[in-house]
């Protein structure tokens, strides 16, 4: 069960504003910034607001992790000092309103057919346009060693890698998803269990650099690198958004990749962030 404040300030989070991180001091909070749903915004040395951006993740969040439909209607119903049990199992469609997973694992994608062993056996991963795989048992999954894994943020970027052939051309790639929500740490887990190079493939602005480092990055260490293609300026020039610049901070400025440093100083230079759909098919 999600307490009357910390739902009171998730519902303040999804209307759009931003809290200040010292109100914010909570598990179901901390795991919401894991599962990058709530995003993190530096202001001078020592203040960090918090903020959602998308709230539909927040939504599909809620209803897997505590089977909450309506955070609206949940936070009147604890409102409700004489509010029942049933008030409560109505409101959260559970009776027990205990937390809970619908799934483990996370899903894979591909261009190419992918070897692997699944459970001590021999599994081959062959894609079809329109399809993906979903990898339940993925603390037995075991790529090929030549298999580059490129995890990708965005939906319609993952549902369309044959569109990304020729950014990887030198890779024999194994993409993945940390959507849908909730399976972000399994994903996690297992790039850490595998001695494969991962490509982080987001978004080029400081919210998807801050994804990057934050969370996997810091647990990855050299594993991980933040794909950065060659034409990238040219990209930010031509197809980049202003918004994305004026709206989002930087939650550090030490980076021990030389390509983000790179592409830090190409993002003040034209003012600008890229959001990786603009790479979908050549550019």
């Amino acid at each position: 069960m999600i307490s009357r404040s910390i739902s009171e300030k998730l519902l303040q989070l999804a209307a759009g504003e931003n809290l200040p991180a010292s109100q914010l001091q909570h598990e179901i909070i901390r795991e919401l910034i894991g599962d990058g749903i709530i995003l993190g915004r530096v202001l001078g040395r020592t203040k960090s607001t918090l903020y959602i951006q998308d709230t539909v993740a927040l939504s599909n969040w809620l209803f897997n992790r505590f089977s909450i439909r309506d955070l609206a209607e949940y936070v009147n119903t604890l409102k409700n000092e004489e509010a029942t049990r049933a008030d409560l199992i109505h409101a959260g469609n559970d009776s027990k309103l205990a937390a809970r997973r619908t799934f483990k694992g996370f899903l894979i994608n591909s261009y190419v057919r992918i070897e692997a062993f699944l459970n001590g056996n021999p599994f081959t991963f062959i894609p079809v346009a329109g399809t993906f795989q979903f990898i339940y048992d993925f603390e037995s999954f075991i790529p090929a060693p030549d298999i580059v894994i490129v995890g990708i943020e965005n939906a319609e970027n993952f549902r369309w890698v044959e569109k990304l052939q020729y950014l990887f051309k030198d890779v024999h790639p194994l993409f993945v998803c940390r959507y849908p929500q909730g399976q972000g740490k399994d994903l996690l887990k297992w790039l850490y269990s595998v001695p494969n190079r991962y490509l982080h493939f987001g978004d080029y602005d400081f919210a998807g650099i801050n994804i990057y480092q934050q969370e996997y990055k810091k647990h990855l260490g050299e594993q991980a690198t933040f794909f950065i293609p060659a034409n990238i300026e040219h990209l930010i020039e031509e197809y980049g958004n202003r918004k994305l610049y004026d709206q989002q901070q930087l939650n550090t400025v030490d980076f021990p990749e030389d390509g983000i440093q790179r592409l830090v100083s190409l993002l003040h230079k034209y003012k600008k962030g890229l959001e990786q759909e603009a790479l979908i098919g050549p550019k």
